[in-house]
């Protein structure tokens, strides 16, 4: 028993591991101790006693750290003060999940806030000293300033191999970890306590993510995702493997005692008592957080007759197209983006017409196509751009705006510089370090930051409340998604959010029923993020869409079609709401 209690202190400490209650170590080391002091029992190497000794304090911490019912750090942590959501998730990781956890709060409840409490209590009970933590390359800088400042907590970011070992606490991109040298560094040293922010990116285990992930030595390892599940039930297997290795079986057992189909489990409570016992997930709106409240309005244009004519000829171009593609099994994706862009801007248009006159060889496609390029070329005065330049010099106050496409964000940035209003890009081409700056430009020197879609993820943007959509995604999950830059933890003010939507066309529909049937604006997006943040779904939606707009022949025609879609979307969210 002595030599096995030897290997578990060089070894198994570190490693991969089934939790198992402190009791129950302790238990075992009493057992360890009776055997040395009432057997003689010949060892020789003193690092024998010295990692046996060392089993038995950290056995006994970890126990402590159980049942001890409140957080140390409190005492320590003077920059802010934690709400009662996120001290309980630390207590409930600590107290009753044994340092393995998923936290899948909403977007802006503060999940890096119930981190950080987490590594500072492990740190102040003296339970965790080598801290990993992996975060998308964009977060780094905003995850080692807020350990840091919050918590006191000093990070990170290496660099050079030899880092790794270097320091306590580190801070790193999980693409560069699972590069090598990194890689063979990182999963040879034994780490106390490992972060996965954006733990979604492991979902599927056959994966180099999923696989680097679960070579790395941990005692403690918490994932941090608000869409623990987007496309398969499946995934919960992945996650909950990472943390509690041989708690589900393997995933053939798993599939045949849970799952009717990928989406559908056979016993719901049992798979939530499952996932009960490593998740912990608050909602906006379920008592315990309080956010301000949010102000959407819908801001109705019309299009200028020269903006009415592109319009109406795309549609017409695109309904030629659309039936072409369908009968040869094409991809709609082309169509699908110059239906979107052309809701955005002339100059987005532009983009995609140009790319299909290179691509379309027959002269009565591209006759048409040239045709199409020269009306929105002439196009001097831009319906929404205006109508954002009227917006903004009414707020007085720092403004957001969103579109989709790079050619409507350089037409707005020139069109607000050239109306004397400062203001700064932001787009997922930028490297992190310009993206902390425009971030601190917003924040201190300019009043308005036009973002796109890809550029917008990760940002905290809570000093910020008003939003305006320039252009609308064709999925609910990713407004809401939008919106939570800006919804969040620390914002104070009321949010006021504008949508652009022109008349008569499909946009109008989209923000007239998807997103008030489904009731986007109330919030309760929380509840069916499951569904409509399947990226599957996603992508079914916008065919869908394309589909209904591309096969009706008038807008009556298009307004009903639309409603029953938005109908159905209401179904899928009604059994959301039974099944979470």
């Amino acid at each position: 028993m002595i030599n096995t209690a030897h290997k578990t202190a060089q070894n198994s400490i570190h490693s991969n591991f089934v939790q198992v209650p402190p009791v129950e170590w302790v238990e075992t080391i009493q057992q360890f101790n009776d055997e040395i002091f009432t057997q003689h029992t010949p060892f020789s190497p003193p690092s024998l006693m010295w990692d046996f000794l060392r089993l038995s304090v950290t056995a006994c911490q970890a126990q402590l750290a159980a049942s001890e019912n409140k957080l140390q750090c409190l005492e320590h942590i003077h920059a802010f003060q934690p709400l009662p959501h996120q001290i309980s998730c630390a207590l409930e990781v600590i107290h009753n999940l044994h340092g393995r956890a998923v936290l899948a709060d909403e977007v802006g409840l503060g999940k890096t806030i119930e981190a950080g409490l987490v590594i500072k209590e492990y740190q102040v009970r003296r339970l965790a000293q080598k801290v990993l933590i992996l975060v998308p390359a964009s977060l780094i800088i905003q995850w080692s300033r807020e350990l840091g400042e919050k918590f006191g907590v000093s990070c990170y970011a290496p660099k050079k191999h030899w880092a790794w070992s270097e320091y306590d606490v580190v801070v790193a991109s999980l693409d560069t970890a699972k590069r090598e040298p990194h890689r063979s560094i990182i999963t040879a040293i034994p780490w106390d306590l490992v972060v996965i922010d954006e733990a979604h990116k492991l979902k599927n285990q056959r994966t180099h993510n999923w696989k680097f992930v679960n070579q790395i030595p941990n005692k403690y390892m918490l994932l941090l995702t608000a869409t623990p599940v987007q496309n398969s039930l499946q995934e919960l297997h992945s996650l909950i493997t990472l943390l509690k290795p041989g708690e589900l079986g393997n995933k053939r057992n798993f599939v045949a005692q849970h799952l009717i189909s990928k989406r559908e489990p056979k016993d719901a409570q049992r798979l939530r008592d499952h996932v009960s016992t490593v998740m912990i997930r608050n909602r906006r709106f379920d008592g315990q957080v309080y956010l301000p409240d949010r102000s959407v309005k819908i801001v109705p244009l019309e299009f200028s007759p020269d903006e009415k004519l592109l319009y109406d000829g795309v549609q017409q171009f695109l309904k030629e197209a659309y039936q072409d593609v369908t009968k040869h099994h094409k991809s709609v994706l082309p169509l699908l983006t110059l239906q979107r862009e052309v809701c955005s801007s002339p100059y987005a248009a532009m983009i995609s017409l140009n790319k299909m006159a290179e691509r379309i060889h027959t002269s009565d496609r591209q006759a048409k196509i040239f045709t199409l390029l020269e009306i929105a070329q002439q196009i001097k005065y831009h319906t929404k751009t205006e109508k954002v330049l009227e917006l903004i010099s009414t707020m007085n106050d720092k403004c957001i705006v969103f579109t989709e496409y790079r050619a409507t964000q350089d037409f707005l940035m020139s069109r607000l510089q050239q109306n004397g209003i400062k203001a700064v890009p932001f787009r997922g081409g930028f490297k992190r370090s310009k993206k902390d700056w425009m971030t601190d430009l917003f924040k201190h020197n300019v009043q308005v930051l036009v973002a796109t879609e890809s550029g917008g993820e990760g940002i905290n943007l809570q000093f910020c409340h008003y939003m305006i959509n320039f252009d609308l995604p064709w999925n609910p999950m990713r407004l809401e998604q939008r919106i939570g830059r800006i919804h969040r933890l620390g914002q104070q003010s009321i949010v006021q959010i504008y949508n652009l939507s022109t008349r008569n066309t499909i946009e109008e529909h989209i923000v007239a029923l998807l997103v008030e049937k489904i009731r986007m604006f109330e919030a309760v997006i929380g509840e069916v993020d499951h569904i409509l943040g399947d990226p599957q779904i996603q992508k079914k939606i916008e065919t869908d869409i394309l589909d209904i707009a591309l096969t009706t022949e008038s807008q009556e025609e298009l307004k009903n079609r639309m409603s029953d879609y938005a109908s159905t979307m209401w179904s899928r969210y009604q059994s959301g709401r039974q099944n979470s």
